[in-house]
């Protein structure tokens, strides 16, 4: 993978070929899946009004109370990204707030899943923030039992394996994250397997030591560790990762490439980062794909993944996003192979589902090869 990020692929990929690879996403948050037919069915469910018009539903500023944040990362662009981080996040808040049944929160993990497997997407880390589900406030193990549910009937119907990363807040204080950890460890919930840590940094501020005890403590416990850093934060939000929290691998992470230092150890260490183009040129911390970090991370050797982040404000689905990575970069379909492998190496799927994937992958990369 050399190609200059002017580079243009000869043929663009078609999103079919792109799906019949079997491939893992790692860096996909459950808030940002639910689809427009979704959205309104539990606003009706519910009784409740939507924010705005539900043609825009997504595109926060056309809300009817919308005000600018005063502090947000992105904003500079119209749209889905046009209140920024923190203005989408509120806007999740509302969203997640209207799942108030243990059958509906099945529904939309079920849904979830049959969403990735659309995309050829055969296992899934998806994160789960529990703050932005008000109905399920002291009751988040319950929460996540009825999304484990919801996979655990998707995966009987054969749609894409996933599993949770239980995610912190960034504003939590560290004793109500080092709570949940302990709760986490205690209770033991099906289909959680990982600690994460999202939200604004720059909002926040730098969280690494705050959160130090609580991801130690999910360390001690087993759970892996992703962490969300260097979007909202600079190369020193992944330098805090790695130090403090003990990240197995980084949520974004795209602003590694402003400190080489910091290139180097990724590489050295092998973390992988969870790169999500289309979400940072929304948000504009880039101003287009062209101008991405992603192929200069690539050229380094830096292990990358590519995944959608919250596809569904996003318009967008994972092999779209594939296919307008391979003709803005350059990136052929051995590349897409790689990708796909990473993808699956990546994640934190069991060993065994994870030879299966690369056994099956490397049959369709070469179908003639012997078995």
């Amino acid at each position: 993978m050399s190609a200059p990020a002017s580079a243009t692929a000869a043929v663009r990929f078609d999103e079919q070929d792109i799906r019949m690879l079997p491939k893992a996403e790692v860096h996909v948050h459950l808030e940002g899946t639910f689809a427009l037919v979704d959205i309104l069915r539990l606003a009706k469910e519910n009784g409740a009004a939507l924010p705005g018009p539900a043609a825009t539903i997504f595109d926060v500023s056309t809300h009817d109370a919308f005000t600018m944040p005063e502090i947000t990362t992105g904003g500079t662009r119209p749209g889905v990204g046009g209140a920024g981080l923190s203005g989408f996040l509120r806007f999740l808040d509302w969203q997640c707030g209207l799942v108030r049944t243990r059958e509906q929160a099945a529904r939309i993990a079920y849904a979830f899943a049959a969403r990735q497997t659309a995309s050829g997407v055969r296992y899934s880390d998806v994160i789960v923030n529990p703050t932005h589900w008000n109905a399920w406030h002291g009751r988040e193990i319950e929460l996540m039992e009825a999304l484990a549910a919801g996979l655990d009937e998707a995966e009987e119907d054969g749609l894409c394996v996933a599993n949770i990363a239980y995610s912190l807040l960034r504003s939590q204080s560290a004793g109500e994250a080092e709570h949940a950890v302990a709760t986490l460890a205690d209770r033991r919930p099906s289909r959680v397997v990982a600690l994460s840590v999202d939200g604004d940094e720059k909002s926040s501020g730098r969280t690494g030591e705050k959160f130090r005890s609580a991801f130690r403590a999910a360390e001690s416990a087993g759970f892996r560790r992703t962490v969300h850093a260097g979007e909202s934060s600079g190369p020193e939000g992944v330098w805090d990762a790695l130090d403090h929290l003990h990240a197995d691998r980084i949520d974004h992470g795209v602003r590694s490439i402003e400190d080489d230092v910091l290139v180097r150890r990724l590489v050295d260490e092998s973390i992988p980062l969870g790169v999500c183009p289309r979400s940072n040129v929304t948000l504009g911390l880039y101003a287009d794909w062209a101008s991405h970090p992603l192929p200069r991370l690539v050229d380094a050797g830096v292990r990358v993944t590519l995944n959608t982040d919250d596809p569904a404000p996003l318009a967008c689905s994972l092999d779209e996003d594939w296919a307008v990575a391979a003709a803005t970069y350059g990136f052929d379909r051995a590349d897409l192979v790689r990708f796909a492998a990473e993808s699956i190496r990546a994640s934190f799927a069991d060993d065994d589902l994870k030879r299966d994937l690369l056994a099956e992958l490397a049959g369709v990369a070469d179908p003639g090869a012997p078995s």
